[in-house]
């Protein structure tokens, strides 16, 4: 029972509801946009990939909008509320991420012509272990999706009394609804409508609530003295939850396997008309990360400062931390209807995106992995119905799977979580095919269960039992200008007690920071899956198409050619198919004497004839391997 009396804050108007229908109803409208636009277009790659026509500027923006979902909109501002503004230090992590997905992942998986990023592993490996990575990605999607349909509509459910199963299904109905008609092009323009409704929405509560709370600097020395502001924690503990390694190592783990080998984002970057595009989209989507970052992250630091001296979380006027964010917004703009429904549309916004990205990448797939495989002759009419239904079923599947999510706790730790135990493997998995040439299909697939076992024991672990309160408790919170009800002391916020009768591994491995599974997931998998190839007879490098492997040794061995080629372990990079170096086809010069001139006209002939190449950007365009599947 609460020792304090609640302030009133008020509910949804009749305003709030019409700006939020509003965005549903833009977003539905997209979708039938498209839907008549392309109608003449029937083919399953122009449902799935867009025909692989987009430009650098909507995938940018449905990247970022896909991934900065409602649990970063609802759950990175709590999170800076209670723990401070370390989580800024993903600034670092996603740079990181950002390059070594561009200058290693996609490169591969543009030039190998793929529509699902699971068929690179049939290319590289065997049927086997595409088939153990679908389901894999399945699993994690659905899972990751009902967090992100569940958490949002609770919290604003209990906050501003919007009808919870009444958002759940409209969530899931909506983005139905568009990702089967419009195909990959409705959801990336109407990420890139939503991107541009999350911005606002946090601009404005922004503005209003440094106002509120006497300007910028006011703030800032708020969040200085109550220790919001000590980012830098270079403490090597890695029980620790948040510490400068934690973030920076095990955030870049965890956001490769979100970024890197994820179907969502390959997808997208695969549609683009050249490569050159792809990796546009990519660098162009971090400025749009960091933005939404620095958003979510001075909101909290706002919300502490106006919240310092009367925290409504201790105080009991909310029963989750993730229902700060919401609370806050009711009750700053308690006086101007209309503009707490911006927000729920901001919110939301993240959701929608978050969601139909799931949707048609697990769409995609399950038709390219494994529906193809089973029916490998159906018509282009039949296919497209059938990418079609595939949406309708896992809208309903991940609408569905929302009620188990209020299992999960926080909403930012749960879903990283899975993505961590998840990804984490895959991770693993495909940095065995792309940079391990002796690699073999036996590697591959022991080391993926090797590199689940790991992830799913930790996390699992640390959900039933959690870390020590040493490890992972929260900053002060204050109650000190709270309204008294039934007493006269003031409240600070309590430690938790230990739980008694915990296992050895209890207070060790089951207490390691959440960000560091996927590290531990990946490279299980890869030492495992080497060890194991190394013992069963590693792969043959001249068996292998030089388009799956991407040389990382050439960076290290720049001045011996000799050197670098024994490092490629006998796979033909130096072969007329692809120099990744130049990211250009080279051409074996003719040793018969000809001269410069002739050589040069050679190249330039050899350029124009080469699958893919595009002379004018210097860059691939998308050719599909259908022939070779």
């Amino acid at each position: 029972m609460s020792n304090f009396v609640a302030p009133e804050v008020k509910k949804f108007v009749a305003w709030d509801y019409l700006v939020f229908a509003a965005l549903f109803l833009v977003c539905a409208s997209i979708g039938v946009f498209f839907a008549v636009k392309e109608r003449k277009k029937k083919t399953s790659k122009e449902f799935l990939v867009g025909g692989k026509q987009m430009t650098c500027g909507p995938i940018a923006f449905s990247l970022t909008s896909s991934f900065m979902s409602a649990v970063t909109v609802l759950g990175t501002p709590s999170e800076v509320y209670r723990y401070g503004a370390s989580f800024v230090l993903f600034f670092l992590s996603y740079a990181l991420v950002i390059i070594f997905t561009a200058e290693l992942f996609l490169p591969v998986f543009y030039r190998s012509g793929i529509t699902s990023t699971y068929e690179y592993l049939e290319l590289r490996f065997n049927k086997v272990v595409r088939l153990a990575a679908t389901l894999i990605y399945i699993l994690q999607t659905i899972l990751y999706t009902g967090i992100v349909v569940y958490a949002p509509s609770l919290a604003l459910n209990q906050v501003t009394g919007f009808d919870l199963w009444g958002s759940v299904v409209a969530t899931g109905m909506v983005c139905t609804f568009y990702c089967t008609l419009g195909g990959l092009k409705a959801v990336v323009w109407t990420d890139a409508f939503q991107m541009i409704v999350m911005i606002v929405g946090f601009v404005t509560v922004l503005v209003r609530g440094t106002t509120l709370n006497g300007g910028p600097t006011k703030v800032w020395e708020d969040a200085y003295e109550g220790s919001r502001l000590n980012i830098f924690d270079f403490d090597v503990d890695p029980l620790r939850r948040h510490t400068f390694w934690t973030i920076v190592i095990g955030g870049t783990f965890t956001w490769l396997g979100i970024y890197g080998v994820n179907q969502s984002t390959i997808q997208r970057c695969i549609s683009c008309k050249s490569e050159k595009h792809a990796k546009l989209a990519l660098y162009l989507n971090l400025l749009g990360l960091w933005t939404v970052l620095a958003c979510a992250v001075f909101c909290g630091l706002v919300m502490y400062s106006h919240y310092k001296s009367c925290d409504p979380w201790t105080a009991d006027f909310i029963s989750a931390p993730d229902q700060l964010m919401p609370y806050f917004v009711m009750d700053i703009f308690s006086s101007m209807p209309g503009v707490p429904g911006l927000f729920v549309a901001c919110a939301f916004s993240g959701t929608l995106s978050t969601v139909a990205a799931s949707i048609n990448a697990l769409a995609t797939v399950t038709f390219e992995d494994l529906v193809k495989k089973g029916f490998p002759n159906l018509s282009e009419k039949m296919s497209t119905w059938i990418s079609k239904g595939l949406c309708i079923l896992y809208g309903v599947l991940c609408t569905s799977m929302a009620a188990a999510a209020s299992l999960l706790g926080g909403v930012v730790q749960a879903s990283l979580s899975i993505h961590g135990m998840c990804g984490g493997p895959m991770l693993g998995l495909f940095t065995l095919g792309i940079v391990f040439p002796c690699a073999n299909w036996k590697g591959a697939t022991g080391g993926l269960l090797a590199g689940i076992t790991l992830a799913f024991w930790a996390g699992t672990g640390s959900f039933i039992y959690p870390a020590p309160p040493t490890k992972s408790i929260p900053l002060p919170l204050l109650t000190l200008n709270c309204t008294l009800a039934n007493s006269t002391e003031a409240l600070t916020t309590a430690a938790p007690t230990a739980t008694p009768d915990r296992p050895l591994l209890a207070d060790t491995w089951y207490s390691l920071s959440y960000l560091y599974f996927s590290a531990i997931g990946c490279l299980g998998c890869a030492v495992t899956g080497l060890l194991i190839s190394f013992m069963t007879g590693p792969s043959k490098g001249e068996d292998i198409p030089p388009v799956l492997i991407k040389p990382v040794c050439n960076l290290f061995c720049f001045w011996s050619e000799r050197l670098r080629a024994c490092l490629w372990c006998g796979v033909r990079h130096d072969s007329p198919e692809v120099d990744f170096e130049k990211n250009l086809p080279r051409v074996v010069a003719n040793k018969t004497g000809t001269d410069d001139t002739s050589k040069n006209s050679i190249n330039r002939e050899n350029k124009r004839q080469f699958p893919g190449y595009n002379p004018e950007e210097k860059s691939y365009t998308n050719m599909s391997r259908e022939s070779r599947l």
